[in-house]
């Protein structure tokens, strides 16, 4: 893993990272969940906020990992440096047991571990056996020489970069619970291996079993063949170019991309199932027609065939093709997003406000103006708009007009930072902006 500089069966070693401006700390759900289970326990956030400040600034050094212990040197502003330490329980001989014993009977646990993937499958399965990987409330203490007896900002820093590097490689985790990478690799090759042969020279009784005793049991069946292996691209529909004219209201270049979009569609399909190994995958959510329509549309189809997307969806070929912008950005849910505006109220809106409370410094909090689920920084040519799921978008005006600017983020000063930087606008473009933002916000 990239800013490792020592590695050994137990403890790892991490170069201190770069500044982290403008991005969030987790990108990966099991390092939100673990930056989650920070904020559950830092009962000062005034502390989280100092920690962020510094983290973000890069006064983490060097990190070091190993059961039980995370632990790194954290400067102040002023250059005073701090031992910061954060603790984890480990689990218990008997623990391990059960998450190796549960891991194996489900081949995608093991293959995900192997690609160094944690899914929430995994954390799940594990957590019905009794044994916790991610940390919860209260289950990060702090330790720090700075004398704080709750985490402070130098713990909390720390966190934070522990966040960065567990997206790189949730195995820390499990050494933060107390297993060796190569420890945890065996056992689960030692359990995978099945049971041992007969010993030399004896000979097992043949086993007999009642025929429709075998057949309720279904324990008789040949294993599965092995998946095939995934083609190198989607294949070519056939060419629809002939001297036979087309039947009657039949358009042979519509039907030619549709084909061709079909393809695309089923070797995706085909990627998610083999990845997914024998487990089948959650389900998505049907797209609607005006969505399926944005989804052909990002496949480039010829201008006649856009423009029958665009009026089928009912929209102008304009709006179609901010669509297609913003599904590029996130799909079905960027499109929602860019197309529908609705109230943020009650719990919702409070949590939005808290997000952007808790997003910047005091000194670099912008001014926002807010229009239902849209929050317009005044003074600059951004926008942010609040997801149905939480996730703030980015967007940007252009020629007169609001644009998605970038994909979702959990915290709402990356999704603004993420824009290209523009020239300030001047007083009187300014006020003229905040009467067309009430009037199509």
């Amino acid at each position: 893993m990239s800013g490792a500089t020592e590695y050994d069966d137990m403890e790892r070693t991490f170069a201190a990272l770069p500044p982290a401006y403008g991005r969030g700390f987790a990108q990966t759900w099991w390092g939100q969940a673990w930056l989650k289970a920070l904020e559950d326990t830092a009962l000062d956030s005034e502390q989280v906020k100092a920690g962020r400040r510094l983290a973000r600034a890069g006064a983490v050094g060097a990190v070091s990992v190993r059961p039980g212990r995370v632990t790194a040197v954290v400067k102040d502003r002023d250059g005073t440096a701090h031992r910061a330490d954060v603790l984890l329980g480990e689990l218990s001989g008997e623990q391990w047991n059960r998450f190796v014993d549960m891991t194996v009977e489900r081949a995608g646990h093991v293959a995900a571990l192997l690609d160094r993937e944690m899914p929430s499958h995994l954390v799940e399965d594990a957590a019905a056996a009794g044994v916790e990987l991610l940390p919860g409330m209260g289950d990060l203490e702090p330790e720090c020489d700075c004398g704080a007896w709750d985490h402070c900002g130098h713990t909390t820093a720390l966190c934070l970069q522990v966040a960065r590097l567990l997206d790189q490689d949730p195995f820390l985790l499990i050494l933060l619970r107390g297993r060796a990478e190569r420890s945890l690799l065996d056992a689960l090759q030692e359990h995978s291996a099945g049971p041992s042969r007969e010993p030399a020279g004896e000979t097992a009784e043949p086993a007999t079993t009642d025929a429709a005793e075998a057949y309720a049991a279904g324990d008789i069946l040949p294993p599965l063949p092995g998946l095939p292996e995934l083609p190198t691209g989607p294949g070519l529909p056939p060419s629809l170019n002939t001297e036979a004219p087309p039947a009657p209201g039949v358009d042979p270049a519509a039907l030619e991309f549709l084909a061709a979009r079909t393809a695309v569609e089923a070797h995706r399909l085909l990627v998610d199932a083999l990845s997914e190994g024998p487990e089948p995958g959650g389900a998505e959510a049907e797209l609607t027609v005006a969505q399926d329509a944005v989804r052909l549309a990002a496949g480039a189809p010829a201008q006649s065939v856009a423009d029958r997307l665009a009026v089928g969806s009912g929209r102008t070929a304009e709006q179609l093709d901010l669509a297609v912008r913003a599904w590029r950005y996130g799909g079905a849910a960027a499109v929602s997003v860019y197309e529908e505006k609705w109230a943020v109220e009650g719990e919702t809106l409070a949590r939005a406000r808290a997000a952007l409370d808790s997003a910047w410094d005091d000194d670099e909090r912008p001014t926002l103006r807010a229009t239902g689920n849209r929050w317009t920084a005044v003074g600059t040519p951004g926008q942010l708009r609040l997801g149905q799921d939480g996730r703030w978008w980015p967007y940007q005006r252009e020629r007169g007009r609001w644009v998605p600017a970038g994909g979702a983020t959990q915290d709402p000063a990356t999704a603004l930072a993420s824009m290209e930087p523009m020239e300030p606008m001047e007083p009187m473009e300014e006020e003229k902006r905040g009467r067309e933002e009430t009037r199509d916000s």
